[in-house]
């Protein structure tokens, strides 16, 4: 027998027996055996028509057979294991539905849509096909046609009640539900669970055992249990909806509300619409405001475009922030200026301790713009070492002045949008740093101080140092255009005040817009006057003492300036001071001391062993040996130039010490002029350089060092070790030199001076075009020193060689 054709012998007759008479058949004849396609989400259960979906030719090829050849039966079971590339593949659960196909509807391409109804229960008999499709042997659940028993119909009564209420939560299954309610049977149980079945959401395990489930009873437990588990399911989903819906309702009801109070305070002219309202109020502000015409003109074109937009709009609030910004801005608003220039002076001597020339030069300033009613002239750059107190120079002059501070450091700024601000057409845009200053202060005429302007940068984004130039420049910032407001605003008003450790990294044009007033380093007996009176005070109100608790020696004070904080400025000095006050803070937590009076021996218990002991590298005179001044961003400080030879037969000359380009070439111009020198001497002399290699080298090999300054210094070094005499002890000395020897004047020669009383050096050499500089020196920084001025090399030598 064939197993593609269905024989006569193949179907089970079904009829229906009444008080054991057999009537009529009622039922069509079912397949015994029947081909089988998987299901992957869900079994399908008898008695409810269902649609449902199958892809693949294979699949397409047994639906069609069943639907023109096998009266529409086929077999559902559910796989446990899908294989979607080949179905015959897949692990199938024992137990399906046999299902008629009434309709197949191509929906896709090789995807159809099967309209259909599961008709009753089976269970594999035994596997008689599996290539090219699976068909299966089977037997089919068993109908009873007796009564149900008490028992069942209990348990039908209890799964009519729990649906009900399923049905009053969740109405997805309502009209599924209702036909089912309104037509349950208790003469056929099996039928009407199995439709309530089809409409539960449990997951495929499940429901597939709800389906393998034949005895009538135990289904009917079974599938009680799972309604109630739905209907917890729905309660908590209908609390959710209800805490939404509650919610949503009462942001609705206040929006309405207030839509309504809005319309109503309109009628009556209370109110008008949030367009109007910001216009006027807006309006309002700036008509406070002394406006210039053209800026006048612009504002109310801006005003009138705000009143057409709608609120919702995006241009609104663009417009809006921009007008904001220019109501907020300082027009026509000044501070007045404190004319008395004693009084200037007595705030300044009183802030800052010593720094005489400065607090001169910016006095001389300051009478100027006193005298004029206005800024004049060029713009204030402070230079000088980091802690010699430039940034509070700056406040004190506002103090002085009685004028707004405001301060910003432009070290590390890259993006020319920081300085002239960003275009409205961006989002996020904003005004410049200047913009906001004016602001924040409120007011036209503010000091407003820019550090650390020598560490300015550039990027892709812009040169904001470029953009400085039309900032600081007096005769161009009457009418500054910020990119944001896009309207001229006045800055001649503003006292600009800048800050630089040094001048070589500012940009030539933007230094030759500033007057440069040096801020030089502090010498032993400044630190100490400078650490009584201000940092010793300032950092026991900080950690809550009372002057009288903790006192410092003059000794204590100079062995720190010496030993742990010898830099040109006094911040490090502060430094010290303030660990040596919170150490004492813990000694009189524990209980060791009430008052302390630190004395030098009481130093070093306090802050450890020195940091600096000596810039003295050598205790006797060593032949090209010699010790030289430069000028560095920390100030000013001692330089040793050494100088060898190694007898080679032939001559060269090597350098080492991290030196620039400049410095490198005044070691070329001091080698051949001392070749040159030495030739003229005696034999032992002239042949020096002809048979040696030459090595200079400048300590500490780890710090760049760059400037023509040490020419003299080389010099003397080179000539010191042909001629193998030793430099005098004790002597310092700085200048350029030429190919003739001549001695050229040279830069820092107060910090110079400072530094060489900071390691004790008493005597110097300096060139003779910078005795003026020297002489004008205060007599304190003076004081005790030997100084020579040397015009040429010659000079030099006189005062450096022993013999």
């Amino acid at each position: 027998m064939s197993e593609d054709k269905l024989l006569e012998d193949d179907f089970i007759e079904e009829v229906a027996t009444t008080n054991g008479q057999e009537l009529q058949v009622i039922d069509k004849v079912l397949p015994k055996h029947i081909s089988i396609l998987p299901l992957s989400q869900r079994p399908v259960f008898p008695g409810i028509s269902i649609p449902l979906t199958f892809s693949g030719n294979e699949k397409i090829k047994v639906l069609k057979k069943a639907h023109e050849e096998e009266e529409g039966y086929i077999g559902l079971v559910l796989a446990q294991e899908y294989n979607e590339e080949d179905y015959t593949e897949s692990e199938y659960y024992e137990v399906g539905t046999l299902y008629q196909i009434m309709r197949i509807v191509p929906i896709a391409p090789n995807t159809v849509q099967v309209l259909g109804r599961g008709v009753r229960r089976f269970s594999k008999k035994k596997e008689v096909l599996v290539k090219p499709n699976i068909r299966w042997q089977v037997d089919y659940a068993h109908i009873p046609k007796e009564k149900p028993s008490p028992d069942l119909k209990a348990y039908m009564m209890a799964i009519s009640t729990q649906i009900r209420e399923v049905l009053k939560l969740n109405p997805v299954f309502q009209e599924q539900v209702n036909m089912v309610v309104g037509q349950l049977n208790y003469e056929a149980p099996g039928q009407t669970m199995d439709v309530i079945s089809n409409l539960l959401s449990g997951d495929s395990e499940t429901m597939q055992e709800l389906l393998e489930t034949f005895d009538l009873l135990e289904r009917a437990n079974k599938l009680l249990g799972l309604i109630k588990e739905e209907l917890e399911v729905a309660k908590i989903q209908q609390r959710i909806t209800q805490q939404i819906d509650e919610k949503v309702n009462k942001q609705q009801k206040e929006y309405f509300l207030r839509e309504q109070l809005k319309a109503i305070k309109k009628e009556l002219g209370i109110e008008k619409d949030e367009n109007e309202s910001e216009a006027e109020k807006l309006e309002k502000q700036l008509a406070e405001l002394e406006l210039p015409e053209e800026v006048l003109k612009i504002v109310n074109q801006e005003l009138n475009k705000l009143k057409t937009l709608n609120p919702q709009s995006p241009d609104f609030n663009v417009t809006r922030n921009y007008l904001e910004t220019i109501a907020e801005l300082p027009w026509g608003k000044f501070s007045d200026d404190n004319n008395d220039i004693k009084l200037a002076r007595s705030i300044l001597d009183g802030d800052h301790y010593g720094l005489k020339e400065v607090k001169d030069r910016i006095l001389e300033f300051l009478s100027t713009v006193v005298k004029r009613g206005k800024i004049a002239g060029s713009i204030i750059c402070l230079v000088g070492p980091p802690g010699v107190g430039k940034t509070s120079i700056g406040k004190s002059v506002a103090s002085a002045l009685g004028r707004k501070f405001f301060r910003f450091s432009v070290g590390g700024m890259r993006d020319e949008a920081e300085i002239k601000g960003h275009r409205r057409t961006y989002i996020g845009a904003m005004p410049g740093k200047m913009i906001q200053a004016l602001k924040r202060v409120n007011t036209s005429n503010p000091v407003i101080m820019l550090d650390e302007i020598d560490k300015i940068g550039s990027s892709f984004r812009g040169d904001p140092a470029s953009a400085l130039l039309e900032v600081l420049d007096p005769e161009q910032n009457s009418s500054f255009l910020d990119h944001y407001i896009d309207l001229p605003f006045d800055l001649s008003n503003v006292l600009f005040i800048t800050t630089a450790n040094q001048l070589d990294t500012i940009p030539g044009p933007l230094l030759d817009r500033m007057e440069v007033i040096p801020v030089s380093g502090y010498v032993m007996e400044e630190k100490i006057e400078i650490a009584k009176q201000y940092l010793v005070p300032k950092q026991l109100k900080e950690h809550g003492f009372e002057e009288d608790e903790i006192t410092f020696t003059n000794e204590a004070l100079q062995e720190i300036a010496d030993k742990y904080a010898r830099e040109a400025g006094v911040r490090n000095l502060e430094k010290q001071v303030r660990k040596i006050i919170r150490k004492a803070a813990l000694q009189q937590a524990e209980g060791e001391e009430t008052n302390f009076e630190i004395s030098k021996d009481e130093v070093e218990g306090y802050l450890g062993k020195p940091i600096f002991r000596t810039e003295k590298l050598y205790d006797k005179p060593i032949p090209g040996v010699v010790l030289g001044l430069a000028y560095t961003s920390m100030g000013g400080a001692t330089l040793y130039i050494e100088a060898t030879g190694i007898k080679t037969g032939r001559p060269g000359f090597k350098l080492t010490g991290q030196l620039g380009n400049v410095m490198k070439e005044s070691a070329e111009i001091a080698y051949s002029y001392v070749r040159s020198l030495v030739c003229e001497m005696s034999e032992d002399c002239k042949d020096y350089f002809e048979n040696h290699q030459v090595h200079l080298h400048v300590p500490a090999g780890a710090t760049p060092k760059d400037g023509p300054s040490a020419g003299i210094t080389m010099s003397l070094a080179l000539y010191s070790l042909a001629t193998r005499k030793p430099v005098k002890d004790n002597l310092a000395m700085t200048g350029e030199i030429t190919l003739t020897g001549k001695v050229l004047p040279i830069g820092g020669v107060k910090e110079k001076t400072i530094g060489a009383r900071r390691v004790g050096i008493k005597e110097l050499i300096f060139p003779i075009d910078n005795k003026k500089d020297f002489e004008e020196l205060p007599d304190y920084i003076k004081e005790g020193l030997t100084v020579h001025f040397a015009d040429y090399f010659e000079d030099v030598l006189k005062v450096a060689l022993e013999s």
